[in-house]
């Protein structure tokens, strides 16, 4: 049985961990820290000067110890990243180890500017406002804003359920009082023909960004945004692949009418 991790693992310390959340190790994880002071690997990430996903490795002095304890009470320390197109394209860490906690203190660029380049494809499966909202629930996120970053993702889980609600008000035998009246996860299914499959699946996800707004505090809506916003970029992606297997079916159906015209 697969179990959660306890700590973030190197590269989302890098480039998903918003500044100033503290993350304590147990006596018995400091190696897990100690992979992160240690870091010397690869990494697949956004390079704003190339302006697309590069592969990175860590540039400068690094030390390489088994002492598992090697990073703890440190100080601050710094990891920079060069990209492997070009050397002077580099990314910024900076950490602060407080005995045997990790506090990402600064980097450079923002953790905005590394990851709002995978959402823009979302730009095609939503209205400008709600594409807005998204880049701001990241932007949020980034500056340690955990809560008001769940307001907007659960304004856009509301958009793709009510898209889904304008497609099907119409057709016969739709009982739109019994709709109007249904819990959310009583809509989901009402809607379930024109929702994507992991959307209906996961039906708990508004349960959870509710939850997240009106209960959580600010870290632990900030520990469960990157799982939130991962099950709405799945929702989107499958929008995506529906709307280019649509593009792709009427490509090919005025190319074969062309191609018969001609024959």
């Amino acid at each position: 049985m697969s179990t959660v991790p306890k700590y973030p693992t190197p590269k989302e310390f890098l480039i998903d961990l918003p500044l100033y959340e503290k993350v304590t190790f147990q006596n018995e994880d400091l190696k897990e820290g100690r992979e992160l002071f240690c870091f010397n690997e690869t990494l697949d990430t956004y390079c704003p000067e190339c302006n697309q996903h590069s592969i990175f490795s860590r540039i400068g002095n690094h030390v390489t110890t088994t002492d598992a304890s090697i990073w703890v009470d440190r100080g601050r320390f710094s990891i920079s990243l060069g990209c492997s197109r070009n050397r002077k394209h580099t990314l910024f860490f900076l950490f602060h180890a407080d005995g045997q906690t990790i506090q990402k203190i600064g980097q450079l660029p923002s953790i905005a500017s590394l990851n709002l380049f995978d959402v823009k494809k979302y730009s095609k499966v939503l209205e400008k406002r709600y594409f807005q909202e998204l880049t701001k629930s990241i932007g949020l996120a980034s500056h340690g804003v955990g809560v008001g970053s769940f307001v907007y993702l659960r304004r856009i889980f509301e958009f793709l359920i009510e898209e889904a609600h304008r497609n099907l008000i119409n057709d016969e035998g739709w009982d739109e009082s019994n709709y109007q009246t249904a819990r959310m996860a009583e809509k989901i299914e009402l809607l379930k023909a024109q929702l994507p499959d992991f959307l209906v699946e996961n039906k708990s996800m508004y349960s959870i960004l509710s939850k997240g707004i009106h209960e959580l505090n600010e870290n632990e809506c900030l520990a469960a945004f990157p799982v939130v916003k991962l099950g709405i970029e799945i929702i989107l992606d499958d929008k995506l692949e529906k709307m280019r297997r649509e593009q792709k079916l009427a490509e090919a159906k005025k190319a074969i009418a062309s191609l018969a015209s001609r024959i």
